[in-house]
């Protein structure tokens, strides 16, 4: 007789299956997380490669507009406003991005502004009586910004702050006796805290407006070819139809349109555009701090860069010893600030080593920021 062949029953195939199965499901689940991997560290390479690219092409951008500013900066002895004919610095120098990258360049005078390092009481009172506020609570709030900002200043007003109050307080700390470096100190600064911030503690519309009207660089004369509103009003009492006079003179509208954007070479100049017995004050028609903003686009990535920078004799960094007012009648025995090497504006070394020549670069640094925005065709989540 024959063995007996052995038979597999329904229930062995069945557990059978069902082990491949499992199998199956694992190896899918592994294979999809090893693909998700994958995929992330392939789209940080792709971003790490597009910012790298980018990046070159702002830099590269950023040299040639500085090359362009420094030749006019050169013919006409000084930079008073874009009007002048640099306002497309790439196209003025026939520059052609690579790649396709598609380039834009913007201008900020940041020395329209009034000078908070330079900033004596009178202007400060001017300046917040020009948003409304009454004059007891326009000269606390001076008190307040000066007594932070400078050693041993004696407050004028009932009510302003004291290094006590600061002692006092439930985490104490004491002014640092310097100018902001930050518009974020004002959350710190009593009395200013209350105007600039609301009842939630964030910044209001008064905060914003400060920002605007001052610049936290120290500078001599405001450019008057970008003064905002504000400022004309703190150093200069220049009513709204004045400044509204003014700003159509600088941005060609209304009756000086046919004219085109106009500029400044003198203050009597402008006077004479406001008309009146009006007489401009303490600015100056040279930009002493320009900001610059570079955006490269190229297809879904865009980078930005911003560089703040000052010609020979401009802005200066806020020095670590105390504010003091630089538009005094007597300058001689003022402290002189502190002035920070020239650094060249795209990373390049101003020594490459002990032999090398020092750079005689024409611009000073004195910040710059930069940004990498991704389009979401290239993350998987739309919130990035």
């Amino acid at each position: 007789m024959f063995p007996r062949a052995h038979t597999v029953s329904g229930r062995s195939r069945g557990s059978v299956l069902v082990i491949v199965l499992v199998s199956l499901v694992f190896a899918a689940v592994a294979l999809t997380a090893f693909m998700e991997k994958a995929s992330n560290d392939l789209l940080m390479e792709t971003r790490e490669a597009d910012m790298l690219r980018l990046r070159m092409e702002a830099q590269s951008a950023l040299e040639t507009t500085l090359a362009v500013l420094e030749d006019f900066r050169t013919v006409n002895g000084g930079l008073r406003s874009p009007a002048e004919g640099w306002d497309d610095p790439l196209g003025f120098a026939g520059y052609e991005p690579a790649d396709g990258a598609k380039i834009e360049v913007t201008f900020e005078d940041e020395s329209g502004k009034l000078s908070l390092p330079t900033l004596e009481g009178p202007t400060l009172v001017a300046l917040f009586k020009g948003w409304e506020l009454h004059q007891a609570d326009a000269e606390r709030l001076s008190d307040a910004l000066l007594g932070w900002m400078r050693p041993d200043y004696v407050a004028a007003s009932a009510g302003a702050p004291s290094v006590e109050d600061y002692d006092r307080g439930e985490l104490p700390y004491k002014p640092p006796a310097r100018s902001l470096r930050s518009f974020s100190e004002l959350a710190a600064i009593k009395v200013a805290n209350e105007v600039f911030y609301d009842d939630k503690g964030r910044p209001n519309a008064l905060w914003q407006r400060f920002r605007d009207a001052v610049s936290l660089y120290q500078y001599t004369s405001p450019n008057l070819n970008a003064a905002p509103g504000d400022a004309l009003f703190a150093l200069s009492s220049l009513d709204p139809l004045q400044q509204k006079r003014f700003a159509e003179y600088l941005r060609g509208e209304g009756s000086f349109a046919r004219q085109g954007p106009g500029y400044f070479k003198n203050t009597g100049d402008a006077a004479a555009i406001v008309g009146g017995q009006t007489s401009i004050t303490g600015f100056g028609v040279d930009i002493r701090a320009l900001r610059i903003r570079i955006a490269v686009l190229k297809g879904p990535a865009h980078y930005e860069l911003t560089v703040v920078v000052a010609p020979p004799g401009g802005a200066q960094l806020v020095r670590s010893g105390p504010a003091a007012g630089a538009r005094t009648a007597d300058t001689s025995k003022a402290p002189k600030p502190e002035t920070p090497a020239r650094t060249p504006a795209a990373g390049a070394g101003a020594e490459s080593g002990a032999g090398s020549k020092k750079l005689n670069y024409p611009f000073t640094l004195l910040e710059i920021t930069e940004n990498v925005v991704m389009s979401s065709q290239h993350s998987p989540d739309p919130t990035l």
